[in-house]
């Protein structure tokens, strides 16, 4: 059994047995580079990839609509995240434009399905689909396994609390071991600034942390 501090909430009440599957893609799209003041002679390739990102993000929200509520956000994810530089000057319409999408997938959807409905958007387009990452989600842990019942069985003795269990979109440590067919759980009490300006953690937090595991280490 492996318990991972990996994620978790501001209360410590939340027990994560289940992730998204991952997938990353960059699209790559071509134009032809030129002055601006003479748009005829050019493809602009920018204004090719935002149309491309709008299409791509409309789509798949709309192919891919299951919500699942084991999951604190419910719904797969679509999201455009990172363009790279194009061009250095403003008077220069860009001949190559790059951007990403960072999706995460309700289990139940295949990615390969996914990928499929993007190089059909791309078709014809002048674009160039390239897979970055691609993690199908593992076998969620039972939620009425030996490790979530003596963790919740700690909550409760040294915090008075009454765990939930759920599933999350972000990527655990966890998914090395279920992979592998061993039970894991997530689980910190953690303030939810992943990713955002000022990211930190409350040493109060470890502290009290440090003595769950310590009530895990030695109950049998």
């Amino acid at each position: 059994m492996f318990l991972v501090p990996d994620a978790g909430n501001e209360k410590g009440d939340f027990i994560e047995i289940a992730e998204k599957s991952i997938l990353w893609f960059k699209v790559t799209v071509n134009g032809k580079q030129g002055h601006a003041s003479r748009p005829r002679t050019t493809e602009n390739a920018l204004r090719k990839g935002a149309q491309l990102i709008t299409e791509i993000d409309e789509t798949l929200h709309r192919k891919y609509p299951d919500r699942d509520e084991l999951f604190d956000e419910p719904l797969s994810t679509f999201e455009p995240t990172r363009t790279e530089k194009t061009v250095d000057n403003v008077n220069t319409v860009p001949g190559r434009f790059v951007f990403y999408f960072d999706c995460r997938v309700l289990p139940r959807y295949d990615l390969d399905e996914i990928l499929s409905t993007v190089e059909s958007i791309l078709d014809g387009r002048g674009a160039e689909l390239e897979v970055v990452v691609k993690q199908p989600a593992p076998e969620p842990t039972p939620p009425d396994s030996e490790l979530v019942a003596k963790l919740s069985s700690a909550l409760g003795s040294l915090r008075g609390l009454e765990a939930k269990v759920g599933g999350i979109g972000g990527g655990t440590c966890a998914a090395f071991f279920r992979k592998k067919g061993w039970p894991a759980v997530v689980w910190s009490t953690i303030d939810g600034t992943a990713h955002q300006p000022n990211e930190y953690r409350r040493i109060s937090h470890m502290v009290e942390d440090a003595k769950v595991f310590a009530l895990l280490g030695i109950e049998r």
